[in-house]
């Protein structure tokens, strides 16, 4: 999905609440990012087929559409990919909330409930095991930790494309959007060409409806 499919996704009219949430939900919310958040290997990006799971097969409180076009628009802003966690919280809540004040309101706290969440564990434990693996960076262990974990991370964002684009159909009816993500990754590996010329030429893709 291009960010301009993914904008007009997020921009579709809501009459009303989709769901409902009690405070127990939230916090459920809450204590699953902050669990989620230990495993972010690689980036919050890699744990997306999980959130996935949660969100919209197990909870339902996102649609498939909803959910990729927040990645989508993450990727494609400046900054960096953790912010497609506060499009997802931000979604739950306008679900929730409906149009209107409430339904920004119970976004902003869809927001704050998941960045908080995704970022505290993370951050804490990040600062301690930085400052433990620089004084010990010499012992075998340290060294074989950070030589597995690379397939382990490699294999998460294997899994992130596969749920993105299963989407969207398989290769055989969609076609233009496989060969493109096939072309997309050819140039990242092999050429030096800005990610911004690929976002670009994604976003007219689809603005054509080509993708």
């Amino acid at each position: 999905m291009t960010a301009t499919a993914a904008a007009a996704t997020l921009a579709t009219a809501v009459t009303g609440p989709l769901i409902a949430l009690s405070p127990a939900d939230w916090f459920n919310l809450f204590l699953y990012y902050m669990s989620l958040s230990l495993l972010a290997v690689g980036g919050a990006i890699a744990t997306a087929p999980d959130m996935h799971r949660f969100l919209v097969e197990r909870n339902a409180w996102l649609t498939d559409p909803q959910f990729n076009a927040s990645i989508a628009i993450a990727q494609a802003a400046p900054g960096p990919n953790v912010l497609f966690i506060a499009l997802l919280g931000w979604n739950v809540g306008i679900n929730a909330g409906g149009p209107g004040v409430g339904g920004w309101l119970l976004g902003a706290l869809g927001m704050a409930v998941c960045m908080l969440g995704v970022m505290l564990p993370s951050s804490l434990l990040t600062w301690m095991a930085t400052r433990w693996g620089h004084r010990n960076r010499e012992r075998r262990g340290v060294r074989a930790f950070k030589q597995g974990m690379a397939p382990v991370v490699i294999g998460l964002l294997l899994a992130t494309s596969w749920v993105l684009a299963r989407a969207h159909g398989g290769p055989a009816t969609a076609w233009p959007l496989w060969l493109l993500s096939v072309v997309t990754v050819v140039l990242v590996w092999r050429t030096k060409l800005h990610l911004l010329w690929m976002l670009g030429a994604g976003a007219v893709l689809g603005a054509l409806g080509w993708v």
